[in-house]
């Protein structure tokens, strides 16, 4: 496009308006491109400090407003800068001063977002404490989402009876660093980080800073349930990013495995797509995504590329049935859910969407059937409950006339 390749970028960033900002890290510069990604619209390489030529240095995390202002993590400078919509330097934010900081905190910035009131969020290297917290005037206010450490009963005993040596060789018990943010269109933040446990990867924060995310039927939002810990790639998804999408959907980028993971608004899990490797599709060191309408930018910082991701037939029947589903349309999801167990027999949430309309609709018989199929205990349970009180309502009569039969019948017996 007339401006060289990337170096290890970092970060994408779809705008209201469609632009589409690049984090070129290595090449210390931000690129806008169009919508469909064929034109350079923009490329932000220095600005204006104050008469003098200021640049950036090693920008990691870029992030744009409603009003067109771009914040960028600058990284190596130990900064966050704002600039407008003609790449004219707004403010800087640096050395956040609080009681709750430690002495000699150093602010070193790695990803940012920015609600709709102004208030912004930093993820920082080495900062365990939480995400970090801005006014729209630039001041530290506090920490949002910190994750708090559970000692098992096991590990609290073998370290009471430690030597001081054996205690400096274990594991240290501190609160786990985030990784990526993203903030939906109601101002909650979706926060990423890292989970050995792979219980866990993602928080929905709300105002106050707590998490009320969903974890849906199998209680997990960390990526892979079941992996091994030996070989290349052991251990829980590394989860460095993710993105909101549209209907209360969420995906998240799998560094280890290369592997995208979907869920809805519940925590249900979805689809998974991508993979390691040299194939078409498939990554290398992915560490960033971004959605544009229907499609799925991800970020591979080793092949210093942006990939484009479309729907196939059979994820956007999925998204169309859980979007109906998100705004309370449960008999129209049907038809939607019918198409996908065509494609996919074994789809539980197909299940379970055809199981909860007919429970919406009283058809107590036939979502016990469906809900069974999905594996629901809880909805099942339901379903049940009401089955069994329409059986038991509609042959009242006849039971109480048989127990008066059967009383009068001993009575005469024993007579």
């Amino acid at each position: 496009m007339g401006i060289g390749a990337f170096m290890n970028p970092q970060d994408v960033y779809v705008a209201d308006d469609g632009l589409v900002y690049i984090a070129d890290t290595g090449n210390n510069r931000i690129v806008v491109l169009s919508s469909n990604m064929t034109e350079v619209v923009k490329e932000i390489d220095t600005f204006d400090n104050e008469g003098t030529a200021d640049k950036f240095n090693t920008p990691t995390g870029i992030c744009v407003t409603i009003d067109n202002y771009l914040y960028v993590a600058d990284t190596a400078n130990f900064r966050v800068v704002v600039l407008d919509a003609d790449s004219k330097l707004v403010k800087i934010i640096s050395d956040p001063t609080s009681e709750v900081l430690e002495e000699g905190f150093i602010f070193n910035p790695l990803k940012v977002s920015v609600d709709y009131s102004g208030r912004v969020y930093v993820i920082a290297k080495n900062m365990f404490q939480g995400v970090m917290a801005f006014d729209e005037k630039g001041n530290f206010s506090g920490f949002s989402g910190t994750i708090k450490v559970e000692i098992t009963a096991s590990e609290k005993f073998w370290r009471r009876f430690s030597t001081k040596v054996q205690r400096s060789k274990q594991q240290l018990f501190i609160p786990t660093e985030f990784t990526g943010i993203d903030i939906d269109a109601k101002g909650f933040l979706y926060a990423t980080s890292i989970d050995s446990t792979g219980i866990q990867a993602i928080r929905r924060l709300n105002p106050k800073g707590q998490d009320i995310i969903k974890k849906g039927e199998n209680k997990n939002v960390g990526g892979d349930v079941v992996f091994g810990m030996r070989g290349t790639y052991a251990g829980s998804s590394y989860i460095a990013d993710a993105v909101v999408r549209d209907k209360g959907i969420y995906s998240m980028i799998d560094t280890r495995r290369g592997r995208i993971f979907t869920y809805d608004h519940e925590g249900n899990l979805l689809y998974i797509f991508g993979g390691l490797g040299s194939q078409a599709g498939t990554f290398k060191i992915p560490v960033a995504i971004e959605a544009i309408g229907d499609k799925i930018l991800v970020v591979d910082a080793s092949r210093s590329e942006i990939l484009t991701f479309v729907e196939t037939k059979y994820g956007n029947l999925i998204n169309d049935a859980v979007g109906l589903r998100y705004d309370g349309d449960e008999t129209l999801a049907v038809d939607k859910w019918e198409q996908v167990l065509k494609l996919d027999s074994n789809f539980e949430l197909a299940n379970i969407g055809i199981g909860k309309a007919y429970l919406t609709a009283g058809d107590n018989k036939n979502a016990m059937k469906y809900l069974k199929l999905g594996m629901s205990r809880d909805y099942y349970s339901i379903a049940f409950k009401r089955y069994r009180n329409e059986i038991l309502k509609a042959n009242l009569g006849y039971i109480f006339t048989g127990s008066i039969v059967l009383i009068v019948g001993l009575n005469i017996l024993s007579r």
